[in-house]
């Protein structure tokens, strides 16, 4: 190691924020302050779940011929409330659905149906660890991936099990999930202007405030710090909630701001602390969206944050929720990945702890502090000392812009150069029971692997992850290595 990177938090907030230093136990919650958090303010949007209940399919479509079958569900051509994303759930976590999802949208105001686009079904990969607090919640259900489909009024689904399942007691094919349910995302308006690629987010708040960042030790449990009741000075647009979320930032940018600003590599390595006469393998800071900046609805998240001890590995991911979005909607492409994610899905907050989107903005995922080894549910059976960064798109067919690749690389050389990780290098993690590897299996990983490494999936997409070697070598030169 070359580097022995320690953590030092400063006080930086104008209005004598007092956050004092805890160390939590590996992936456990950290207490927000007890006040019950108020409803989202203006500042804020809310946005809505439209969630409506899939029939047989003969019910769905009434010029359907064949007989009621547990094995087609669906719903015929329906107005709604506009919406933007859409997703399949159903009441059991651990069921799969075994089939095809489609579903058509009708463009608000135009009137015209889009084809039929399909939905990716196999979506448990993307979950908290099995035995987790979040999995044993009894709030998690079972879910397909959620697809965008722009400003929309109407909507027809159809989902069929398909041949490839598994084999029912008579020989034929496994019925579909019991409690299936489409669920219409509308992302609420956009707080301001959103990002664009050459256009970053100014923040409204004032100056970046001074101080050292929160960085991690590696191998060591990594100190983060909890905002305490009566600790949070009042700001303007804020709710408690949203108070606490920027908070946890509060060294790298004011209470508030919708973006942490980019630092030179120099002044990267200035704030970290290292050993006497060791040299910080650091990256430089990148500019972040905070949650903020793109609007999340901080009260529907839970109010704790939960860590784990350190960051040994980046996992990256593909959404899959399709590529037209434009770059100025990926602030509500994300609010409604996050409302499907805690709404819909059950989980207790945004799954990744970063995103990025194709003109190669960053955005902070998961609250709990973009420097702090926040615990996501992105990659079934190692969210424990990783992080996972979502491109937003899906890469399977189509090659992630260049953009996305070189934010990928700078994302990862700062934040895995916090906590002492070469991009280039291997590291050993223990499964927590996937798709691919048992419970308790030590497995060696690339320090930056696609979501596929770890469990048996097509994410990030093939397209993807064929560049992520490009992304280890520009993220190792970044660090000075």
């Amino acid at each position: 190691m070359h580097a022995l990177l320690a953590t030092s938090i400063g006080v930086t907030c104008a209005a004598a924020l007092a956050l004092p230093l805890a160390a939590p136990a590996p992936a456990a919650p950290v207490p927000a302050p007890g006040a019950h958090a108020p409803a989202a303010s203006a500042a804020e949007p809310s946005g809505s779940t439209q969630s409506l209940p899939l029939r047989p399919l003969t019910e769905a479509s009434p010029r359907a011929t064949e007989s009621v079958s547990p094995l087609a569900r669906g719903l015929r051509q329906r107005d709604a409330h506009r919406f933007s994303l859409v997703g399949v759930v159903w009441d059991d976590a651990d069921a799969e659905l075994h089939g095809t999802v489609q579903v058509r949208a009708r463009a608000t105001g135009t009137g015209r149906w889009s084809g039929w686009q399909d939905l990716e079904t196999h979506n448990t990969d993307h979950a908290a660890d099995a035995g987790s607090a979040e999995r044993t919640s009894g709030r998690v259900r079972g879910s397909t991936a959620p697809l965008w489909v722009g400003d929309s009024d109407g909507v027809e689904v159809r989902v069929r099990s398909g041949d490839s399942g598994p084999q029912n007691r008579a020989g034929g094919t496994a019925p579909l999930p019991e409690g299936l349910r489409v669920e219409l995302v509308d992302p609420g308006d956009d707080p301001q202007q959103p990002p664009t690629a050459g256009d970053p987010v100014t923040p409204t708040t004032g100056t970046p405030a001074t101080g050292t960042p929160a960085v991690g030790t590696p191998a060591t449990v990594t100190p983060v710090t909890s905002p305490q009741p009566g600790a949070l000075p009042e700001a303007a647009g804020l709710s408690l909630a949203a108070a606490e979320s920027s908070a946890v930032n509060a060294d790298l940018a004011p209470l508030g701001a919708t973006e942490i600003p980019a630092l030179s590599k120099a002044e990267s390595e200035e704030q970290a602390v290292v050993a006497a006469g060791a040299k910080p393998f650091v990256g430089p800071r990148p500019r972040i969206v905070t949650r903020k900046g793109w609007g999340a609805d901080e009260s529907i998240r839970e109010r704790a944050f939960a860590y784990t001890t350190t960051v040994k590995a980046a996992f990256i991911h593909h959404s899959a929720t399709g590529n037209n979005y434009t770059c100025s909607q990926a602030p509500s492409v994300l609010r409604s990945i996050y409302r499907y994610h805690v709404k819909s899905s059950g989980w207790r907050d945004f799954g990744y702890n970063f995103a990025v989107d194709k003109c190669g903005n960053i955005y902070e995922g998961r609250a709990g502090g973009v420097t702090k080894p926040v615990l996501g549910a992105h990659t079934l059976g190692f969210n424990s000392k990783s992080m996972g960064i979502a491109v937003l798109g899906t890469y399977s067919a189509k090659n992630p812009p260049a953009a996305a690749v070189t934010a990928i690389a700078k994302l990862t050389a700062w934040k895995l150069g916090l906590f002492g990780r070469n991009p280039k290098s291997k590291v050993t993690l223990v499964s927590g029971g996937s798709g691919k590897y048992k419970k308790g299996a030590n497995v060696k990983l690339n320090v930056i692997s696609g979501h596929r490494d770890g469990f048996a999936t097509e994410c990030p997409g093939s397209r993807l992850y064929k560049k992520l070697g490009t992304a280890r070598t520009s993220s190792a030169r970044l660090q000075g290595r």
